[in-house]
């Protein structure tokens, strides 16, 4: 399993080329791979802690931002979850859901956690606790479900 250097920064806190290198990732994949048309910047990113992390050469791999409790859902919410098309199959998108896990925790206390999820990571999101709390609906034309992680 390939090792990640981690780090977490509220939106004020990172620099232009962290902002940059995050945008340009969820782009690549959001909106090129996914094929997905859709307004990325949605006036959450100011209220979020963004985990990033990065391999040996510096390069941003896996990402995710922690929405502050009250801005998408009661809870606070895990989102924009993604891993580079470069690191698939290296078991990154489960130390970034552990680590976004933990940061949720460490910023928010024990309390419940809850996302939006693509219908085809379900199980994913399923192995880290998490269940489905709505039915499906379409969101930017892709079938996802609202996912919550009840506080322990």
């Amino acid at each position: 399993m390939e090792s990640l250097s981690w780090s977490i920064g509220y939106f004020n806190e990172l620099t232009t080329n962290q902002l940059y290198e995050i945008l340009a990732l969820r782009q690549e994949v959001f909106i090129v791979e996914q094929e997905c048309a859709y307004p990325d910047a949605d006036q959450k990113d100011q209220n979020s802690f963004h985990l990033m992390g990065y391999n040996d050469q510096n390069e941003l791999m896996a990402y995710s931002r922690i929405v502050n409790p009250g801005i998408s859902y009661k809870e606070p919410a895990i989102g924009r979850i993604v891993t580079s098309p470069k690191c698939r199959g290296k078991g990154i998108g489960k130390q970034l859901m552990v680590r976004s896990i933990q940061e949720s925790e460490r910023l928010f206390g024990s309390v419940s956690i809850r996302l939006s999820a693509q219908c085809y990571l379900i199980k994913f999101y399923e192995t880290h606790q998490f269940k489905v709390v709505s039915e499906e609906y379409l969101e930017d034309g892709i079938p996802h479900v609202e996912m919550l992680r009840e506080k322990f």
